[in-house]
């Protein structure tokens, strides 16, 4: 019974997930897979920086809501001295495409 009931779900899923991308359950890691990479980074406008302990972190694509959206670059204060920042960015593999969140090192 239950083996049935799975099976018609994802029959479901499937035939009612759009066609240009969906995000899929999280796998391996926690990750949401995505079909379809996202689009060309847009290009942006880089305001002052507000300070000397700023950085900027660019702008990306993230998926939700059926599709990409964009997430517009920000300045970020720096959290400790000596510190960087490692921008998110998109990866792929065989289940498809996922979000590796920006993060300092």
């Amino acid at each position: 019974m239950l083996r049935s009931v799975k099976i018609g779900l994802m029959s479901l899923g499937l035939a009612t997930a759009p066609l240009i991308g969906c995000a899929s359950a999280p796998a391996q890691g926690g990750r949401v897979y995505v079909r379809v990479g996202p689009p060309v980074p847009r290009t942006e406008v880089i305001v002052a920086r507000p300070g000397a302990d700023y950085v900027w972190v660019r702008g990306h694509w993230a998926y939700g809501r059926g599709g990409y959206v964009w997430v517009p670059g920000r300045w970020l204060r720096l959290e400790r001295p000596h510190r960087h920042w490692v921008e998110g960015r998109w990866a792929h593999d065989r289940h498809g495409y996922y979000w590796i969140e920006g993060h300092w090192r």
